[in-house]
């Protein structure tokens, strides 16, 4: 079995075209695919159409619903942990990744020489604002976060049931599923793939939600703030060493006869807003260690429905 998580926010529209691209892999798969969707709290109809559609469907597959929107991230671990297949999948059900690139992955995976299978976009078929914006966006997450990430970013990904029970060990809030796929290592692949044109709907990964996800990233895998923030410390300790030392020699000589008021200013400001980011630093490093000191569960499951139901 290959368990294929499928998370569901605002895809109304294209849930009859998913359906029939899923029978036709599960095709192409013998019979093998278990298509586990997860309604993330959806606001339009998508529940109503799945529970109508799934019964009659030509796959086997589970219906999740959870209590609220949580996000794609605790989506797509819900349907990690709930999947029985020996092998995962995670696709968007948006269609803009093409569902055979699926069958790559199983194919990669079933050769047994790598764990996780990397899907690398080698051409985005979305407007050009959008591809600019990405570009800019994965630009600075493999600046900033993990270098090994490809150029064009990953929205899709597969694995062995291996890795997919360490990732389910990972109870991380405020973190990221593809920092974290690359950071349980593993044998990774890589296949490449052109992102389709999106045909339903309207993406909902706006500018604020990419900002959250990119600063998750950053406070999760890296500690660059930490060191940029000592290395302005430094060169600030340096400046102001440098200015004193200034300071010093001019009124010593006669040069000052008053203290200087520009001077006094501009070191207050400097060093003002360099507590004031320091504080805001530790402030989320200390807000994050609190979110995971709760216990809270990342989802909470509803309802579930499995199909064919064979209970």
């Amino acid at each position: 079995m290959f368990s294929l998580v499928i998370p569901v926010y605002k895809n109304e529209g294209a849930i009859p075209e998913l359906l029939a691209c899923l029978e036709d892999l599960n095709r192409d798969m013998d019979g093998e695919l278990e298509a586990v969707f997860v309604v993330d709290g959806s606001p339009d109809r998508s529940l109503d159409v799945l529970t109508r559609l799934l019964p009659a469907a030509g796959f086997a597959s589970q219906l999740i619903l959870l209590s609220r929107n949580f996000g794609s991230f605790p989506a797509i671990v819900a349907g990690l942990k709930h999947g029985s297949g020996a092998h995962f999948a995670v696709m968007a059900a948006d269609l803009q990744d093409p569902p055979e690139l699926i069958l790559r992955f199983r194919e990669k995976l079933l050769e047994g020489d790598a764990d996780v299978v990397i899907g690398r976009r080698m051409e985005r078929g979305d407007p050009l604002g959008t591809r600019i914006s990405s570009a800019i966006f994965w630009g600075l997450y493999r600046a900033l976060v993990q270098r090994e990430l490809p150029r064009g970013g990953v929205d899709v990904f597969a694995c062995s049931r291996p890795v997919r029970d360490q990732l389910l060990r990972l109870r991380e809030l405020n973190s990221t599923l593809v920092g974290l796929v690359f950071w349980v290592g593993f044998r990774r692949a890589e296949i490449p793939y052109a992102r389709r044109e999106r045909r339903h709907g309207a993406s909902s990964w706006s500018v604020a939600k990419r900002t959250r996800y990119l600063l998750d990233s950053i406070f999760a895998f890296s500690d660059l703030p930490v060191r940029l923030l000592s290395l302005v410390g430094m060169v600030g300790m340096v400046l102001a060493v440098a200015l004193g030392v200034v300071v010093l020699t001019s009124k010593l000589v006669g040069g000052i006869a008053v203290p200087g008021y520009a001077a006094t200013i501009l070191t207050v400001v400097f060093f003002g807003g360099l507590n004031a980011l320091g504080l805001g630093l530790i402030g989320e490093y200390l807000w994050r260690t609190f979110e995971n000191t709760k216990s809270r569960p990342m989802f909470i499951v509803t309802q579930r429905w499995r199909f064919p139901n064979d209970e």
